[in-house]
């Protein structure tokens, strides 16, 4: 699924929902940069995690 992200997508993550929703800045292969609305930037693993869509 994170083969679908590109900037500017808005997720979640599955396992910190706390975190609200986060908009893609940039994919650098497996390399997802996030920015969330409740803890900021973010660098998530995309072989570690699947990030949610967030519906709109």
């Amino acid at each position: 699924m994170n083969e679908l992200l590109t900037v500017g997508v808005l997720v979640r993550h599955p396992l910190f929902p706390d975190w609200g929703v986060g908009q893609v800045q940039s994919v650098i292969g497996d390399r997802i940069t996030v920015n969330f609305e409740n803890t900021g930037k973010q660098v998530i693993d995309g072989n570690q995690v699947t990030l949610d869509l967030e519906a709109f």
